[in-house]
């Protein structure tokens, strides 16, 4: 059959809500770099104009030809270089699009898809298609579905209002100021106008999320929200890291094996722990220098871009400043910390660090014959009172900035002791913080928990194990965790997730 016809009767099959949806993953905002044809001008009258068209005319017409012309690209690319393109990064875009939204292209070159994949030297987990969705856009989508139109066509209007955010934009005058977006699909085109138009203006990403979140909370409730959602219910769904679907995200597993009890187990337990929450998990089993510099370099290839989070857990002997690796070495723990947080494949996503080691000597003693034989090793504010308010500085968008970005923020690091202090070990089991960590996150998968909530309970968990030093002298002591956090969203646990037998309900 002729391609061209078979293009025709493909996107006759595509509802326009799929359509609109397709266009939308399609044009993601933030493609990987530093890539072959990523200084292309990604125009805004390719990613916003065919949206603005549709809803002013309720025509697809313009989206139709854009996604004729992607399929024709990808028709007639050669995969040969050994660079990866632009063109690869989008090619599994599309795919990955059009198999969540059940409207894969029966004409569609899945040899080529599988070349791609070579090319950015993934492995067999890493080739499921969830993995090339991006996480953000997935709870982008998930806001339009909760919004009636009516709720989309008041956020129009006061994006609207905003006159020095929209002054000189073509594609704003082309929509107009009343919109009519009760036509099937028309809803969906308009709310994707909204947020390509906010993240080309620098407003949002995948984190910063406030202006946004301002516009839902001008909508009238009653006419804005589909049955069941509200407008709170909606803003805290742009309040967590976007972490959906299959991978939660990468975890990386570093231990010191040599002199350390029970090592073993806490591979064991960490990998089986990463698994559960939907991670894709990589180890290294007495780990050097040379050995992290490798892993460094390792993440800065493209394919970790598509990764939605990044966890580490490092475990070792180490005293108050340092950690002590295979070969006897030691680096500076804050070198550590703030090496792997400026991985640019990494940037604007939640990074977990879990520090397993002593911090110094000092124990937090117990004394008293009860103690004698006993241990371990045998609201949200609220600032909506207009008085309140009046009283707040006015911060305005002129003086806010979302493009530069501190390298630690976004981190979480949680250090199974504090500083000068011992980290207790059982004989057999290992790093008993490593233990009750790994139980805590496995008992609430599947109860909605933050990872701040887990870290909170485990503090108090921990906190309440007598433990024991060897030797003559024991004693009976109590080890206390914490965490520094510069995360500036929620990172929710995810649901358990089987790789293999996770089956996907196609949107409408």
């Amino acid at each position: 059959m002729d391609e061209v016809i078979q293009v025709t009767q493909w996107l006759s099959s595509i509802t326009p809500r799929k359509k609109a949806k397709l266009f939308f993953f399609t044009t993601h905002a933030d493609a990987p770099s530093p890539m072959v044809g990523s200084n292309d001008v990604d125009t805004h009258e390719e990613t916003q104009l065919p949206l603005a068209t549709t809803v002013a005319l309720h025509n697809f017409k313009n989206i139709d030809e854009f996604l004729k012309k992607k399929v024709n690209t990808f028709s007639c690319y050669n995969v040969i270089e050994n660079e990866i393109t632009k063109t690869d990064y989008e090619y599994l875009r599309f795919y990955s699009a059009c198999k969540y939204l059940d409207v894969v292209p029966p004409f569609l070159d899945l040899e080529k898809i599988s070349a791609i994949q070579n090319k950015f030297e993934m492995t067999d987990e890493e080739r499921d298609y969830r993995l090339l969705l991006d996480s953000a856009d997935l709870v982008l989508e998930k806001v339009c579905d909760s919004l009636k139109p009516a709720g989309v066509s008041q956020m129009w209007t006061a994006l609207r209002k905003d006159r020095n955010l929209i002054r000189g934009v073509k594609t704003i005058d082309i929509i107009g100021f009343f919109v009519d977006p009760n036509p099937t699909g028309i809803k969906e085109c308009l709310f994707f106008f909204i947020v390509r138009f906010l993240q080309k203006a620098d407003k949002i990403n995948r984190v910063n999320t406030n202006r946004l979140e301002r516009l839902i909370a001008q909508c009238d409730e009653s006419s804005s929200c589909e049955e069941g959602k509200t407008i709170d219910f909606i803003i805290d769904s742009l309040r967590f890291y976007p972490t959906e679907l299959y991978p939660f995200g990468f975890c990386l597993i570093m231990c010191v094996i040599e002199g350390r009890d029970g090592a073993m187990q806490e591979i064991e337990k960490t990998m089986e722990i990463s698994r559960h929450l939907g991670m894709i998990t990589h180890t290294e089993k007495n780990p050097t220098k040379e050995t992290i510099e490798l892993v460094k370099k390792e993440l800065m290839k493209p394919k970790y871009q598509f990764y939605s989070s990044f966890t580490c857990w490092f475990m070792s002997h180490g005293d108050s400043n340092s950690m002590v690796l295979a070969d006897g070495e030691t680096i500076e723990r804050e070198w550590f910390l703030t090496s792997f947080p400026d991985i640019s494949t990494f940037q604007l996503k939640p990074k977990v660090f879990f520090m397993v080691s002593c911090r110094g000597a000092n124990k937090f003693s117990l004394k008293g014959d009860e103690f004698e034989g006993q241990s371990a090793t045998c609201d949200y504010y609220d600032i909506g009172s207009a008085l309140i308010r009046n009283r707040m500085l006015d911060i305005t968008d002129s003086v806010r900035d979302i493009s530069y970005v501190q390298p630690m923020m976004d981190t979480l690091v949680a250090y199974s002791t504090i500083l000068d202090h011992l980290s207790g070990r059982a004989n057999t089991h290992g790093s008993i913080y490593v233990d009750r960590a790994c139980v805590l996150m496995s008992e609430n998968i599947s109860r909605g928990r933050s990872l701040t909530e887990i870290l909170e309970h485990l503090s108090q968990d921990l906190h309440e194990i007598l433990q024991e030093t060897m030797g003559e002298d024991r004693i009976v002591y109590k080890q206390a965790c914490h965490y520094d956090s510069f995360f500036r969203k929620t990172l929710k646990l995810p649901y358990t997730r089987h790789p293999k037998e996770d089956v996907h309900s196609a949107p409408q």
